[in-house]
């Protein structure tokens, strides 16, 4: 006797079991969620013969939780080959009846903090909360602060108050040889920070952030590693925007290009952001600020394009670039912007200077430069908090800089 789960979805066997009135629902989400009719159907069985399952073995409704999915995946596997996927699954499926209230949330038994650990949640606290930093920022900060912490005491007690200079000095000394200079003085700023958070805590009687050593860093020592304007417009031209993806992927290559955006820029622009009427775009800058740049006539294009064309419609994120594959949400951040480049430079064939996505905001920031845009425009265009930032493109292109050089005082004899 076939059971009708859902307009689209047929199982072959009734619903039994303490799960089966909720079946119906799970399957209603899963196409909310946009995926695809097959994975569906198998989702929904594998639901339907978990719920049986709980059945036979007497489990109360209340009582169901992870553990009774590890159960019935290794009672299953003595039958049929499990699945790639099927835990997954099946976790899914305990959220979705969490999120109803059917079945209680799992109260997971947070692990026992080691002292160092404590003393930097604490720290990471302080730089979010008290100090209103950015995500970003603590997560620069933590690990150099947390190696700093575990190389003094180990997983014994943390005791601030007997750190001396020396320990500072020494832990900067055999670190900095281990990595790069941008990274070097990362570490010393995050060093700095601690020292300066632990003086204001009260736990160090004298403040020991003057002992970090200064770490060479000289001033504009590399170019920035721009992606030439041809391969820019090959890479454009090699995409498939007859395709959804090819369409989300143009548009956000686009914007990288012309506007100069971050990877993580990108991924935070929300529906909302898009102002039609004024042709612009609101852009959450690093920070916390916000930018307001005006879209061009092509980036508008193709971002209508993909909203019209390749958007997935059935999502509620408020994200303007989704995911591919159901569940359909915005990216997680930079390094999915920063994958999909590669992805795009690698099968085009194109060997750019890097693989990453700041290559475009370095492309933008050179071609401006050479058609006579002031730093301080660059530096506004590409969101820079500081003219330092920006000074170092004034390596680019010593011919678009010679107009603006002071003649010689006397001039020329």
């Amino acid at each position: 006797m076939k059971c009708i789960v859902s307009e689209d979805v047929v199982l072959l066997r009734p619903l039994d079991g303490p799960l089966s009135v909720h079946i119906g629902g799970f399957a209603k989400w899963l196409r909310d969620e946009g995926y695809a009719l097959y994975s569906r159907h198998r989702q929904v069985r594998l639901a339907a013969c978990f719920s049986r399952w709980l059945g036979e073995e007497g489990v109360d409704l209340s009582d169901v939780g992870s553990e009774h999915v590890s159960r019935y995946l290794r009672t299953h596997a003595r039958q049929v080959k499990i699945a790639r996927g099927d835990a997954a699954a099946l976790r899914y499926f305990l959220s979705f009846l969490q999120r109803l209230g059917v079945i209680p949330a799992e109260r997971i038994s947070p692990r026992p903090l080691s002292p160092v650990e404590r003393v930097v949640q604490e720290f990471e606290r302080y730089l979010l909360h008290d100090r209103a930093l950015a995500q970003a920022t603590a997560v620069n900060y933590v690990p150099f602060v947390r190696g700093f912490l575990a190389g003094l005491f180990g997983g014994g007690p943390v005791k601030l108050s007997r750190l001396y200079a020396g320990d500072v000095v020494r832990f900067v000394q055999h670190e900095v040889p281990r990595i790069r200079s941008k990274r070097a003085k990362l570490l010393t700023t995050a060093l700095r920070s601690f020292l300066q958070y632990l003086r204001y805590r009260g736990d160090l009687l004298h403040n020991l952030s003057d002992a970090v050593p200064a770490v060479a860093n000289w001033s504009m020592t590399s170019i920035p590693r721009a992606i030439p304007p041809d391969l820019v417009r090959q890479l454009l031209a090699s995409i498939n925007r007859h395709t959804a993806i090819g369409r989300r992927d143009y548009a956000i290559l686009l914007l990288l290009a012309r506007l100069g955006l971050r990877a993580g820029e990108v991924a935070r622009i929300e529906l909302e952001d898009i102002d039609w009427n004024a042709g612009s775009v609101g852009v959450r800058r690093k920070g916390g600020q916000r930018s307001i740049l005006p879209l061009s006539t092509d980036v508008g294009d193709a971002l209508v394009a993909y909203l019209r064309h390749g958007r997935p419609r059935n999502s509620s994120s408020r994200c303007v670039f989704l995911r591919s594959r159901a569940p359909f949400r915005g990216f997680r951040g930079p390094v999915a912007i920063a994958s999909l480049v590669r992805h795009n430079l690698t099968r085009a064939g194109i060997k750019a200077p890097t693989h990453g996505a700041h290559q475009f905001r370095h492309a933008l920031a050179t071609d401006m430069l050479r058609h006579g845009a002031s730093l301080t425009e660059i530096g506004e265009v590409l969101g820079h908090s500081s003219f330092e930032t920006t000074r170092i493109y004034t390596k680019v292109d010593l011919n678009a800089l010679r107009p603006l050089a002071m003649p010689w005082p006397g001039g020329v004899r």
